[in-house]
């Protein structure tokens, strides 16, 4: 098979506490050098705290695996400084078809309005968004990453976990104040802490086929059920960088997953599909099932769960990786607060309520899609076909085609760090749903929202900023005080945009926590309303 990749090796480095034999306590240990843990582990040193990564591999993600980043990770990545790389280098697209049989029966915009700094989507890789996130944290001066260490013990203790570490060199032990594991959906850290995980496993067989190829197809998610070149069941097709494409083929719960991968019976499926003319070589194979289960709890002690650690879900709707960098982005200034002491322990039991949340929300999508897929009777065929009909001319049953729903962030709205409205508000911005972004005017230049609101409690205000300088010193909390941002004094909605999506009458305030999420917002200020807000998101008693 043809390579447009040259995977790097990491070097393995004998640390000082190896050679000291004395056990070293660092503040946070993450397991797992996926995405998801390397995202994690920029984001708590971006919020000051030294981090050690473990990795039992020494290279990034062998084929492409995950493939599609949705605007929400790219939001998070961006904050962190990576996401221009990954955007110049991925595809970008926002708009995908569905097919049934020979026709196609409708397509759809996942980004329909403008004023957005992010796209809706990138197809990049996987192997090239891990290698950029290795390249942040190897130049951030507070990140250390060891490869070749596999995490072979856990022990909890009151105020550490212990670990026994395996390396080239052998086994030593170290200590972390809090572990994060992101050691994937076959984590052994579960079981090292005895965590139930539990849902849904699902038989069907898929064929991914990473191909490459010139291809006049436009870079959109082309969706087909019963198409003439795979009578019975759905293809997937995405273009990747490099002129590599993406291609799934359901192949059904009886497939030989050892005949499927031979080039000779992949190649074949291919050509049905691009005519016998089409010129392509494979990149890379794989046969996957899929399962849709989570965590009983993500927190266990001062061990944390995050990504296909805490959470599986199907591929259809590109929810897994999406879904577990929102873990992190979640966590981790929750776990920067708690190790700071400026926030209580009671702060990390948000975080199981908030993610087990999304993870159920993603779950529930997956579980749907897949039923639509692979419907289990003749009467769930005779549905799905149906529906599929009368799509191409009935708008009501386009929203019932599911050919997975694309990964959008999960809101909170019950979550306990919410203070709930008081006012009545229009459009989507409630407590407990991540910021929309839009473009602004700072200092006499175009600027983004989201850039500005950075990565620490914000209080937005639009219009007049508070004359007294005496409330705007009473909204602190302990050592946290939410920094000013006045539409008017400090940027300009240059477009109108930021009003219509916050429907911001003058006096309007938010209170936005250090994820981008509204946690609070009121029609007018209010310093003591402000700070009891502000006291709930941080689980502080007296709230």
């Amino acid at each position: 098979m043809q390579q447009t990749f040259t995977y790097p090796e990491f070097a393995y480095r004998r640390s000082g506490e190896q050679a000291s034999g004395e056990p070293q306590r660092h503040p946070v240990v993450v397991v797992g050098a996926g995405p998801v843990g390397l995202t994690g582990a920029l984001d708590l040193a971006a919020r000051g705290l030294k981090v050690v990564v473990l990795d039992d591999n020494n290279t990034v993600s062998v084929g492409s695996r995950a493939i599609c980043f949705a605007k929400r990770p790219l939001e998070i990545w961006d904050r962190l400084g990576c996401a221009s790389r990954m955007v110049d280098k991925g595809v970008n697209w926002k708009v995908g078809r569905v097919f049934f049989r020979d026709d196609p029966v409708y397509s759809f915009d996942l980004l329909p309005e403008s004023g957005h700094k992010l796209p809706a989507m990138i197809n990049l890789q996987q192997y090239y968004l891990e290698q950029y996130l290795v390249e942040a944290c190897e130049s951030h001066p507070d990140i250390e990453l060891r490869w070749k260490h596999k995490v072979t013990a856990l022990e909890p203790r009151p105020d550490h976990v212990a670990l026994t570490v395996e390396t080239p060199d052998g086994d030593f032990a170290m200590q972390a104040e809090w572990l994060v594991a992101c050691d994937g959906a076959n984590s052994s850290l579960r079981g090292m802490v005895g965590a139930a995980f539990s849902g849904q496993v699902f038989h069907d067989r898929f064929l991914i086929a990473d191909v490459i190829m010139k291809a006049g197809f436009p870079p959109e998610r082309w969706f087909w059920f019963d198409p003439p070149f795979h009578r019975g069941q759905s293809v997937l097709l995405h273009k990747q960088a490099d002129d590599v494409w993406r291609i799934d083929f359901q192949l059904g719960p009886d497939a030989d997953p050892v005949e499927e991968k031979k080039p000779e019976n992949v190649i074949p499926r291919i050509r049905a599909m691009l005519g016998p003319e089409a010129e392509f070589e494979l990149e890379w194979v794989s046969i996957y099932q899929f399962a849709c289960r989570r965590i009983d709890r993500f927190r266990h002690g001062r061990v944390l769960f995050a990504g296909d650690a805490a959470h599986q879900v199907s591929p259809f709707g590109a929810r897994g990786a999406n879904s577990g960098v929102q873990d992190t982005d979640n966590l981790a200034w929750k776990l920067a607060l708690v190790i700071q002491g400026q926030a209580p322990e009671a702060l990390l039991d948000s975080y199981h309520v908030e993610r087990a949340l999304a993870a159920d929300d993603n779950i529930l999508n997956s579980t749907r899609a897949t039923d639509f897929i692979s419907p289990k009777n003749a009467a769930s065929l005779v549905y799905r076909n149906a529906v599929l009909d009368l799509a191409r001319s009935e708008p009501f049953a386009r929203g019932l085609v599911n050919s997975g729903r694309l990964s959008t962030p999960t809101p909170y709205p019950d979550s306990p760090l919410n203070t709930p409205d008081e006012a009545a508000f229009e459009g989507a911005m409630r407590p407990g749903t991540n910021c929309a972004d839009a473009p602004i005017e700072r200092d006499g230049k175009p600027a983004w929202l989201l850039d500005m609101l950075g990565d620490r409690f914000t209080l937005l205000c639009f219009g007049e900023p508070p004359a007294d300088p005496g409330a705007v010193d009473a909204l602190a909390v302990g050592a946290i005080r939410p920094r000013l941002l006045c539409e008017g004094r400090d940027f300009r909605d240059s477009e109108g945009l930021l009003a219509a999506r916050y429907d911001a009458k003058p006096g309007t305030c938010y209170l936005i926590r250090p994820d981008q999420y509204v946690a609070a917002r009121w029609r007018g200020f209010d310093a003591g309303k402000v700070r009891a807000a502000l006291t709930r998101a941080l689980a502080l008693p007296g709230r």
